[in-house]
């Protein structure tokens, strides 16, 4: 795909909608947090529901695929860790964290339907089920939290898109269908889905100070730019990924930092200054960084 196609096709169909965002972030005062809830637990859940029930996605290439994004986390947080060592505790917390807790929600999920299709976003809610887990687990013990595992692990199955994920797939399982009014509803539901989480997007940027260029910003969005892909596509191919799994998983590690990180960061008392300013300019960098790449699966994909 050329580069000009990636950017009009897929990149700035993004940008739109989260400018959207932007601007309504500025101008009206929008309650965040539970914009966030709307998408979390209302539209999220529906959408994974809605995708299991309709992927051809085989079993194995979604196993694959999560033990991929689980492997890749483990060695980029090792490798971030050690690569911080000269940085105060606090900092290095935050490099560690912004490094593997990617924004695999409000941007990973559109622009793996727009860059790979509807298959692109089966794999794609996999992946971003698998970051939920290291958000919650991974990232709470990063930051240092008291019970992290513990915590994080009940607030995973506190999480509705778990649930309608176990749902599915016993539906699945059994072949049964539900009835065709419910399955419609839900269906539109996850339609929602994606447009409101890059809105949400939108909003938390609009609300963001200005951008402090400090060694662990620029060490965190270096370490989430090139670091993370590099594991993935390693990582990927020593698991015998290739084609649309293989660019799925490059895809979604090449996503910027999340923006729940800094939710974690002040949650769990991290250095929520690094970790705003690192979230807004690995957003803000990932928008040539994507380009290419979306000009670039075809290449994985073939």
């Amino acid at each position: 795909m050329p580069v000009p196609t990636a950017a009009f096709d897929v990149v700035l169909p993004v940008i739109i909608v989260a400018g959207v965002g932007v601007v309504l972030g500025r101008r009206l005062p929008i309650d965040i947090a539970t914009l966030n809830k709307v998408g979390l637990y209302g539209l999220t859940p529906a959408l994974a529901f809605d995708s299991l029930m309709r992927t051809e996605l085989a079993g194995g290439v979604g196993t694959r695929l999560v033990v991929a994004y689980l492997v890749m986390t483990v060695i980029a947080a090792t490798a971030a860790w050690l690569l911080t060592a000269r940085l105060a505790p606090a900092s290095r917390r935050a490099v560690a964290a912004s490094t593997v807790l990617g924004n695999n929600g409000n941007l990973g999920l559109p622009i793996a339907l727009l860059a790979l299709g509807r298959a692109g976003l089966d794999m794609a809610v996999v992946i971003f089920v698998a970051s939920l887990v290291v958000m919650y687990t991974v990232g709470p013990l990063l930051f240092g939290a008291e019970g992290g595992l513990r915590a994080g692990l009940l607030t995973i199955l506190r999480l509705p898109v778990v649930w309608a994920l176990a749902l599915a797939g016993l539906l699945r399982a059994v072949h049964l269908h539900l009835p065709g009014g419910v399955e419609s509803g839900i269906h539109l539901l996850s339609q929602a889905a994606i447009p409101i989480v890059l809105v949400q997007l939108g909003v938390q940027i609009g609300r963001s100070g200005r951008i402090a260029a400090t060694a662990p910003v620029v060490v965190a969005v270096a370490l989430r730019a090139v670091l993370v892909p590099a594991v993935a596509v390693g990582v990927g191919l020593a698991l015998g990924l290739d084609g649309s799994p293989l660019a799925s998983l490059v895809l979604a590690a090449t996503m910027p930092i999340a923006v729940n990180t800094l939710m974690l960061a002040r949650e769990y008392g991290g250095d929520t200054d690094t970790v705003a300013s690192a979230v807004v300019a690995s957003t803000l960098l990932s928008i040539p960084i994507l380009t290419g790449l979306v000009a670039l699966l075809p290449h994985l994909t073939a």
